[in-house]
């Protein structure tokens, strides 16, 4: 009994240590350059992403610890259900030292297209496993799709510097 909740606590808490290393690694970069971004006018407020942040990593943290405890651990069933996991994981782990860090619209755009691939891929495959594991997802789609918007039109709104000129 004390194992299962060890599990569940490691696999709700995982999702949060790279959004946590993303924020901290890039939150300077936060005031001196998003906020000069030209932005939609449905751009969220900067107070909703962590609280955002916090509920969709710990649904999509116990979502695995479903699918994991469901295929019986590291099981070779396991293996595709939850690498799409692991790999939409490091994909949204990129997303802020792409856009903050690099400052690379681009390649920040690129990386969440393949993150949604990435989602509706592991979120079908997980329906057929675990029902709510996959409903857990449902926030984490929405969040991605209006995510998704968002990077597109900062791209198109800010076209990125050319070299030599100054910001």
């Amino acid at each position: 009994q004390g194992r299962m909740w060890a599990y569940t606590a490691g696999f709700t808490v995982l999702p949060h240590v790279g959004g946590f290393l993303g924020w901290f690694i890039n939150r300077k970069e936060i005031p001196l350059w998003y906020e000069k971004l030209k932005k939609p006018s449905w751009c969220p407020s900067r107070k909703i992403f962590p609280v955002a942040w916090t509920v969709l990593y710990t649904g999509m943290g116990y979502a695995s610890y479903l699918i994991w405890n469901d295929l019986g651990g590291c099981s070779s069933k396991a293996i595709i259900p939850l690498g799409l996991y692991g790999a939409q994981l490091a994909l949204n782990w990129a997303w802020p030292p792409l856009f903050f860090g690099a400052r690379n619209l681009k390649m920040a755009l690129v990386d969440i297209l393949c993150l949604d691939s990435l989602v509706i891929g592991m979120t079908c495959s997980w329906y057929r496993i675990n029902k709510v594991a996959a409903l857990l997802l449902v926030p984490y789609l929405g969040w991605l799709a209006m995510a998704t918007c968002l990077t597109i039109r900062i791209w198109k709104d800010n076209p990125e510097q050319k070299p030599g000129k100054s910001e």
